[in-house]
């Protein structure tokens, strides 16, 4: 207490020192002094107020056990008397067990005597329950049923409470209501039957499937009663608990089963489309008997048991369990691709599972898949393989048959441009068309993979078109009459490779996602550049072995003396390219540029032959100028072919080495010859050599001179030279290993 008193007197003091910090606060002292004086009234009367309310609290609580401790005095009394009295009672009730044994009689032969009358009408009523079976009066057929195992039940219970002969007796019961399950069983096939019927007789009867339901109801009910009095007495009537609930389940299962089963009326064997009959046939009778079942068979079932939505579960692995039948089967491709199709298409659509009328109720998406996914995916590699089998020969024969057609001695049809073109680029990617189309029916990853896979195929075929083209080619020389029209055909083939790109493009573009070209589109386009390529080499070596004979003709005394060879090769050239104007662009461009190239090489090769020698300085001078003349001819001939190309540095080559021949003053020879090399840098040792020699008027130390001074300067090499003297060999160097290049 002291100890409080010191921290309430320091706390005081704190707080009056806080209160007169200022000296204007002397002046409210008492004003202050009257505060604290209300303040500790308060709290005084507060504190008074609750010891008060403790107080009471106590003095109530021990007149509570004052009263507590008279009670269980009272009860303790009250227990004595009690054991008292039973341990007195005791011999009374052993006295009393025959009392008992004649109650337990009394009972049993009072209810035999409550079920006398039915005990003797069990025949007649066995005999009249049948009958109304079979005549579909569920109901009072049920009725009749229930009061027969009623009587049945209730002797048995009175049997099954007795002490001795229970088991005997119990079978006598048995025995003569022995016909009583039989009559059980009567009805459960009646209403069986009724079932199996059902989404029929909704329409008819619907009170004949709503009484059966009634009965179904019953049965639950009273197997809930027999097992709740199983519990309490261990008794269990025969043949309960019934499940007829379960079993009905089990029927409307196996109809939804036969039901999808019964689709089916065609095979492969008489009709083609058997899978596409049966699938739309299966859409049709699946959406038909779920929009009845939601409209007109879900209200003749209890709400619990949500009749449509059974329904909707049933149908679907009905459908799942046959679905999986037909994959299992050895089915064709375009077999495979309808039942894929259907499956994950049409299935779940607004044409069948998501019709609107059904989509209110039940969403399919929330069941499980129609198929596993492996199962989708074994079928689509089926698919594969055998798409793969049959694109592989489809693209042989639509080849042999394209090649058939080379050797007609009709022309090729031209397109609306005029090309030369075959019908192969057209039945291959109409057949590629309808298989993406197909696959398209699937889903867009499907078709993604059989493009991929049509592109790779294509990959293999162009190396077949190749070689096929190339042994055309060889078929012609053996005998260069026949084919009749095979420049014209060699013209087709070169322009399908042109249509084989834009048909790819297109092909691409429409049903792929992918813009960057892959390494197959590198891959095709490699090897159609390279058909096309070899077919304008066809075609040129057509045109040169008609120009065999005028080629040897130049830089011979024949042709200095006169001669119209080159008149004649541009004739014939010309001639070849009316023909060649029906290759499409760029085929067409290169072609003419390699055309002229290989014309312009074979003059300088001709040349540097070394054919002759001029022998004289106007022989050189008319040689040189007949060089420059034939030059401008075949210059005038291809800007002539094709306008848009710029045709001069292969002519001028030819007039370079012309003006070598023309110079009059051989101390000037070197400068002449370095403009040439300058010009060409793949003009070898051995081609200066020959042209001097063509000149005739150069000396062994003048070649000699020449050829070092050449070898030691290093000239530029110009940017886009064609190369004219790479692919010329000397004849009297040939036998060299490695050709020395001059730099």
């Amino acid at each position: 207490m002291e100890e409080l008193d010191r921290e309430a007197f320091a706390t005081s003091v704190q707080r009056v020192a806080g209160m007169l910090q200022r000296p204007d606060q002397l002046d409210k002292v008492e004003q202050y002094r009257r505060r604290e004086a209300r303040k500790k009234a308060s709290v005084e009367a507060r504190l008074k107020a609750a010891i008060q309310s403790q107080l009471d609290g106590v003095r109530t609580g021990l007149l509570q056990l004052h009263s507590a401790l008279e009670d269980v005095r009272g009860i303790q009394s009250s227990l004595a008397d009690v054991s008292k009295d039973w341990r007195q009672s005791i011999s009374t009730i052993e006295s009393l067990r025959e009392v008992k044994e004649a109650v337990v009689q009394h009972s049993q032969l009072a209810s035999a005597v409550e079920n006398l009358k039915n005990i003797f009408s069990v025949p007649e009523m066995v005999q009249e329950t049948r009958e109304l079976i079979e005549q579909a009066e569920l109901l009072q057929a049920h009725r009749r049923l229930m009061d027969l195992e009623l009587s049945r039940d209730e002797l048995l219970y009175e049997q099954h409470r007795a002490d001795g002969g229970a088991a005997r007796d119990a079978g006598l019961i048995r025995a003569y209501f022995g016909q009583v399950e039989a009559l059980s069983e009567e009805l459960a096939k009646q209403l069986w039957m009724v079932l199996q019927r059902a989404l029929v007789t909704v329409r008819r009867d619907p009170t004949m499937l709503v009484s059966a339901v009634r009965v179904i109801e019953r049965e639950e009910r009273a197997d809930r009663r027999a097992l709740d009095r199983q519990r309490q007495t261990g008794f269990l009537p025969p043949g309960r608990p019934k499940r007829w609930r379960e079993r009905a389940s089990l029927v409307l299962e196996a109809t939804a089963a036969a039901r999808i089963e019964g689709s089916q009326s065609e095979t492969r064997d008489a009709d083609k489309m058997w899978l596409v009959r049966l699938l739309e046939r299966t859409r049709r009778n699946v959406l038909d008997d779920l929009v009845v079942a939601r409209h007109l068979l879900a209200h003749c079932f209890p709400p619990h048991y949500d009749a449509f939505r059974v329904f909707f579960r049933l149908y679907h692995r009905a459908l799942s369990a046959r679905v999986q039948e037909l994959a299992a089967e050895e089915l064709e491709a375009n077999e495979i691709v309808s039942l894929l199709t259907w499956v994950l298409n049409t299935y779940s659509s607004v044409e069948m599972m998501g019709h609107p009328e059904l989509s209110a109720e039940c969403d399919i998406n929330q069941l499980e898949p129609l198929i596993p996914q492996e199962v989708v995916d074994e079928l689509l590699s089926k698919y594969i393989q055998t798409f793969t089998s049959n694109i592989t020969g489809w693209l042989r024969k639509a080849l042999e048959t394209d090649r058939k057609d080379w050797y007609k001695d009709t022309e090729p049809e031209a397109d609306q441009d005029g090309y030369y073109q075959t019908s192969l680029p057209a039945i291959v990617f109409q057949m590629f068309e309808q298989n993406l189309q197909v696959a398209a029916q699937i889903n867009d990853t499907f078709k993604e993979q059989v493009l991929a896979l049509c592109l790779k195929q294509m990959t293999s075929f162009l190396h077949r078109y190749r070689e096929e083209a190339s042994t055309y080619k060889e078929d012609h020389l053996k005998d260069r009459q026949l084919p009749q029209c095979y420049v014209q055909y060699m013209i087709a083939i070169i322009n399908n490779c042109q249509t084989f790109k834009e048909s790819i493009s297109s092909l691409k573009k429409k049903h792929s996602q992918w813009t960057e070209p892959s390494p197959t589109d590198v891959a095709i386009e490699k090897t159609l550049n390279e058909v096309a390529k070899d077919g304008c080499q066809f075609l040129l070596d057509e045109i040169f072995l008609d120009l065999e004979h005028h080629l040897h003709e130049l830089l011979t005394r024949k042709w200095l003396g006169g001669s119209h060879a080159v008149e004649t090769i541009c004739v014939t050239v010309e001639d070849y390219f009316s023909d060649f104007s029906k290759i499409k662009k760029p085929y067409n461009t290169e072609m003419s540029s390699e055309a002229q190239r290989r014309v312009v090489v074979e003059y300088v090769r001709a040349v540097v032959q070394k054919r002759m020698s001029f022998k004289t300085a106007e022989e050189r001078r008319e040689g040189a100028d007949r060089m420059i003349k034939e030059a401008e001819q075949l210059r005038s001939l291809f800007r002539k072919l094709a306008p848009d190309e710029d045709k001069e540095p292969l002519c001028d080559a030819i007039t370079a080495i012309a003006e070598v021949f023309k110079l009059t003053d051989p101390s000037l020879l070197y400068l002449e010859v370095s403009t040439l090399v300058s010009k060409y840098p793949d003009i070898r040792e051995e081609h200066v050599t020959a042209l001097l020699s063509v000149r005739g008027d150069a000396s062994r130390e003048m070649r000699q001179m020449i050829m070092e001074t050449l070898s030691q300067s290093k000239q530029s090499v110009p940017a886009n030279t064609p190369p004219i003297f790479r692919d010329i060999t000397v004849p009297s160097l040939a036998s060299m290993a490695v050709p020395k290049l001059l730099k």
